[in-house]
């Protein structure tokens, strides 16, 4: 059993750490402050060769597996959790377009979401509907060879600055099986009947665009259909099956970036060393919570490693995002503290790792949803 990465992955790693480390601080205080994100961090991180990794080569991407994306979203979310997952979300769903896209929808919503010209958003999420993705009620209705959309979504990344949404509606409802009454439709953001509102006021990830989204009537042409009428569950499974993988890598990259503001603050703290016992008990913190970060590595590396294999194990998948992000919480929590009262203040960045960290544990299937998928793996054939 070989834990090594290849000379390739080093690289990939290493250039994800020096681009964060060297453009994130130019901006990062002033997009969380201002809840805006700095559109030329798209290009940069394009032209470095950050994003569309997982993309294959024939369509404008670098052709790497998602192993590579969690490098990169790790490394990201080490430097700035805002501006790292407002970067790495610039594909978000692609996926989907990837895995049952016809070839025109392939050549042309890919290449510019790998070029930094375009972006993509997904449109799942509802005002009274999330984690359970059979009860979204936004509805689209068939009229020839179009598709009438009306209903809307909520906490949309990217839902402002999106080009296109790749939208899970219902269009089969009387269908006999709850599982075939969803289909995936791209909306372009601008189709009129579209509107978004900009969330304010969020507790973290503000640099994060997020927003309400309405479909008014809107129009919507029977070739943005992807993956083909009643199976959107089944592409939405498929997409979380990848996503969670890569998605679990943010909470592993919070932890390690506290752990190392903690690290360094213990450091140049002369009065705490002096305390023995104090002392002590700092280096008992920050024992836990390396080995904490290093069991959710690994955990983490081997479910997107698999996905890259073709082995599509949901209860690993299921296991990384809930455990990383569970420990991004954890040692955010004990890096905040071991600040004392200066964690507190805005000017440690600590205080905004702190207000980031939470939302790993809530997006992309709530840490609870993630244990209900592992049980289950474990439970089947009970009545």
């Amino acid at each position: 059993m070989d834990f090594s990465l290849t000379p390739k992955q080093h690289e990939i790693k290493q250039l994800a750490r020096e681009f964060a480390e060297r453009e994130f601080p130019k901006v990062a205080k002033k997009c969380d402050q201002e809840e805006v994100f700095d559109f030329e961090l798209i290009k940069k991180a394009c032209d470095a060769g950050l994003n569309g990794i997982f993309i294959d080569k024939a369509y404008g991407g670098l052709g790497y597996g998602y192993l590579e994306n969690a490098f990169v979203m790790e490394e990201f979310w080490r430097v700035d959790p805002g501006l790292g997952g407002a970067l790495t979300c610039v594909t978000f769903g692609s996926e989907m377009i990837l895995l049952f896209g016809s070839e025109n929808q392939k050549r042309k919503y890919l290449p510019p979401l790998c070029k930094g010209e375009a972006i993509s958003a997904v449109g799942v999420t509802e005002p009274d509907a999330g984690s359970d993705v059979l009860a979204i009620s936004t509805r689209a209705e068939k009229e020839e060879d179009e598709y009438i959309v009306n209903g809307s979504k909520m906490f949309i990344s990217n839902g402002t600055v999106a080009d296109f949404f790749i939208t899970l509606c219902l269009t089969n409802p009387s269908s006999s099986s709850k599982h075939e009454r969803h289909s995936v439709l791209i909306i372009e953001a601008d189709r009129p009947g579209l509107e978004r509102d900009k969330l304010r006021g969020k507790m973290g990830i503000r640099a994060h665009d997020t927003a309400r989204i309405s479909f008014n009537s809107v129009r919507v042409p029977g070739e943005n259909l992807i993956g083909g009428e009643g199976n959107g569950f089944s592409c939405f499974m498929a997409f979380f099956n990848r996503s969670r993988a890569y998605v679990a890598a943010q909470g592993l990259g919070v932890a390690q970036g506290a752990f190392e503001l903690a690290v360094h603050f213990v450091k140049k703290r002369k009065a705490l060393r002096k305390n023995l016992p104090q002392f002590h008990i700092a280096q008992y913190k920050l024992a836990e919570m390396a080995t904490w970060i290093e069991t959710a590595r690994n955990l983490v590396y081997k479910a997107a490693w698999n996905v890259d294999r073709g082995k599509i194990e949901p209860a690993l998948i299921s296991m990384s995002k809930w455990y990383a992000g569970e420990v991004g919480v954890k040692v955010v929590n004990e890096a905040l503290q071991l600040h004392e009262g200066y964690g507190g203040l805005e000017e440690y960045d600590i205080s905004r790792f702190y207000r980031d960290a939470k939302i790993v544990e809530i997006y992309e299937g709530t840490k609870e949803i993630e244990k209900l998928v592992i049980a289950r793996q474990f439970l089947r054939g009970i009545n």
